[in-house]
Parts: structure tokens; sequence; C-alpha cells
């Protein structure tokens, strides 16, 4: 039974009832037949729906925010900046979603040769906690305007999430079946997932839960994306602007109370500027307020669940008997699931700390010599998601962009997604692309057309 859990106090919001084998059934049905109709809606319809589904979540962010803070525990400010940004994703694909999806004319070997993009179906959507808000929308928007229809298995945690976003729908006046919530548990994902009615998949999440899904939708021959797992380098190099590397690593780390597949996670500094960005970074953590994330006061509030303080204890205790150095912070006993803003250092390659995707707010530093030595730890890892990179030295910024294997680099600013651009990893991290019109593309049938 889905349970949602208020980790700032322990208490619980509400126990849900899951959806039976009846309900998920009808679900299917419904998605299947409004396939047949709203593939061949007209662009126009498709997107007046997603810029009503935006005024709604401009007009309810501060409601939807507090949902979410309550239920996963992230800073009401940046619940309420999630909220506006699955605003600004529906109205980014409601705007440019037809030209991205029109015929593409190519030549060929008759006299009218083009591409045309057609949706391919119902598109199950399996989605995590830590942004319950936009991990779905930025699926909902490219794929309704595509002409696909969805239906999404949240994460259990945020059981009162997930129906708001089918209320948010229904208020927008989505026909029936073209959204819907199902609240099951894990284990119904697969035979959903092998219904024929089902085209396609995404997933965000861990990689057990990808490699799942992927071996379920190859053994079936669908259509996959997955985002997964990360643990994002930002290199600081000699010629970097230190006092903005500092303030916006601190950031890039402990967004989220730190709970982010881009978070920044692994520092790699180069030893000329290693004991100053260090010192100075290790002094904004130690200033950084803990509290009630309902408080706009506080920098950091609780992990979403009890198992993540456990989990994120457990690596940093194991790294630190490999010889790393816990130089702040660590876990806060208590009712609630806080955890101080953390720093490890001396990290070897027999520390948990050197492989594992640490999800919380505890940042890894590496001291390198050389941009070699820097790439090369970078690399070293079986993530490949994206990366942040400072430096003023244009030679680095293009070894930088040419050798790191990753699904972005970002020079001299964070790792963030953004609706016109594409956002996905490699590796480890997952395949595929979403945003922009790589993602809507993904989920669609490219066909070739050509007439004599």
């Amino acid at each position: 039974m889905p349970k949602s859990i208020n980790p700032a106090n322990g208490d619980v919001i509400e126990d849900y009832a899951e959806h039976s084998d009846a309900d998920v059934e009808r679900a299917l049905e419904n998605a299947e037949l409004a396939y047949r109709d709203w593939r061949r809606t007209p662009f126009s319809r498709r997107a007046a729906l997603l810029n009503r589904t935006a005024d709604i979540l401009e007009k309810r962010k501060d409601e939807l925010a507090r949902i979410a803070t309550l239920e996963m525990g992230k800073r009401l400010k940046e619940a309420v900046a999630e909220v506006e940004k699955c605003a600004l994703g529906c109205r980014y694909y409601a705007e440019h979603g037809e030209a991205m999806i029109a015929n593409d004319e190519r030549p060929g070997p008759a006299s009218q040769n083009y591409v045309a993009y057609l949706p391919i179906g119902p598109v199950l959507a399996v989605m995590p906690w830590n942004f319950p808000y936009w991990q779905c929308f930025r699926f909902i928007a490219p794929s309704l305007m595509a002409g696909n229809v969805g239906l999404l298995k949240h994460a259990s945690n945020v059981s009162q999430c997930a129906l708001e976003i089918e209320k948010v729908m229904l208020e927008a006046d989505a026909p029936q079946g073209v959204f819907q919530t199902l609240l099951i548990s894990s284990k119904k994902v697969e035979p959903i997932l092998r219904d024929r009615r089902i085209r396609a998949a995404t997933l965000t999440g861990s990689e057990g839960a990808g490699s799942a899904v992927a071996s379920t939708a190859g053994s079936e021959i669908k259509t996959t994306v997955l985002e997964l797992g990360g643990s994002d380098p930002f290199i600081v190099m000699p010629s970097a602007d230190l006092d903005k590397a500092v303030d916006v690593g601190v950031t890039a780390r402990m967004q989220n109370n730190g709970q982010s597949c881009i978070a920044a996670k692994r520092f790699i500094v180069h030893a000329d500027v290693y004991d100053d960005y260090t010192a100075r970074y290790r002094e904004k953590l130690e200033a950084m307020t803990v509290g009630d994330p309902m408080d706009e006061a506080t920098d950091i509030g609780p992990l979403a669940m009890r198992s993540g303080v456990e989990d994120l204890t457990d690596q940093i205790d194991r790294s630190v008997k490999t010889g790393a150095t816990l130089t702040t912070g660590g876990a806060i006993e208590g009712k609630g699931c806080y955890f101080k803003p953390s720093m490890l250092e001396n990290v070897g390659e027999e520390a948990p700390a050197y492989r594992d995707e640490l999800f919380g707010p505890c940042a890894i530093f590496f001291k390198v010599t050389s941009i070699d030595a820097a790439i090369d730890l970078a690399n070293d890892s079986d993530f490949g998601l994206g990366g942040s990179v400072w430096t003023n030295e244009a030679g680095e910024i293009e070894r930088f962009v040419r050798d790191l294997d990753q699904g972005s680099t970002n020079v001299n600013r964070m790792t963030a997604s953004d609706p016109r651009l594409p956002f996905g990893g490699v590796k480890r991290s997952g395949y595929g692309r979403e945003l922009s019109k790589e993602g809507i593309h993904a989920f669609m049938n490219a066909k070739t057309v050509t007439i004599a």
C-alpha cells in the first residue's frame, strides 16, 4: 500500500489504496481508446491543452509545491520553482512542438520525399520522487504534443503528487485516457510493459530499475528511454573564477537537499587552487542552516526517506574506514531525516565514495595536478550523465568538451536541464534523450514517405 510520510518529522500523511488489476486493465483500455482519437487531433488542440495545463500549474504552484515539500522534503522555494519549470516546459512544447514534428523534406528517389513524424501509442512512464513534478512533465509535454498518450507509475512515497498531476491534466480538459496515474507497486510494472497496448516506456531512476525495464522492453521489442544515476564531476582549474566556482559548487551539490542525479558530486580540483577552494567550500557548508523545509531561512531540508540517511551514512562510514576523511558534516540524530552538508576528502579507489553515487548532501573532493589527470579521473566512473568545468583557458575548454565522456558538459556554470536542449546520459547513466526536439522524437515513428 503506497504511504506518504513527512520526512521532516516522520508523521504519516496518508495511506493510499493501490489500484487493482481491474483498475489497471481499465486504464490500459482507456489509454488505447484515447490514443485512437488523440493521435488525429490537430496540433492547435494539443498546444491549447498544454497552455491550459501551464495556466493551472502557475495558478496552483504554491499549493502543489507545499504537497511536494510535505511528501519528500525539498525546500518550499525549490518546490515552487519546480512547478514553474513544469509550466515553462508545457509552454515550450505548445509553442515549438508543431514545427519540431512537421514533415521533413529530403532529397531522394521520388518526386517528393519526406520524413513524417507520427505518434506510436500509449507510453508508460516510471518516475522517481526527487523531482516529483518536473520529471513527469518533461515526459508529459512532448508526449502529448506528439500525439501519444501516457500512463504514470510514480514513486510510492509521492502518491499525492502523482494524483495531483492527473487532477491538473483533467482540470485542463485533457480527454479521458490521455493521461492517467497508476498507484501500483513496482512488481506490476513488468506485466503492464508486456501488455500489447503499451508501445514504449521511459524511466528515470536507479540502475536496477532501469536495467529491469530495459530487459523487459527489449524482450518485447519496445522502445525505451532511460535516465539513471549520475556521479557528475565538477572540475576546477587554476584559471577559474574561484568565488563563483565555490558559490555555484555549493548550490550544484546541495540543491534538492543533495538528491539530484545531475548534482555535482565529485569535485576534481587542481592542486594550485585546491587548498583555497576547499577552505572556502567548507566555510560555506558549515554556515548552511539545516531545518524545516517550509521555513524560508532553511538552506537544507531533510532527505526524502530514512533509508536515504542510512545508505549515505553507510557509504561515508565505509569510505572513512578505507582512509577517506569526513572533513565536515554527517547524519543528525532525531525524528526527521536530516543530514548535515558534508565533505569527504582523501578518497581512494577502494572507498565506496569513489565508485558509488552518493545521493545526499555530501561532496567528494579529489586533488589533481594536470588537465589530463582531471579528465582521466572524471571519466573513471561507470556514470556519464553531465558535468561542470571551471576554466577560462580556451584550450582547456576544447579538451573538456571533446574528451569528457558524458551527456552534457557545462562550462563555468552548473549542470541543469532546460526544455530547449536535449537531456540524457551515456554509460550506466542511461540512453536516449529527453527534452528539445530529440525528446519529442524519442517516441515517434520517423516514417519515410516517397511519392512518385
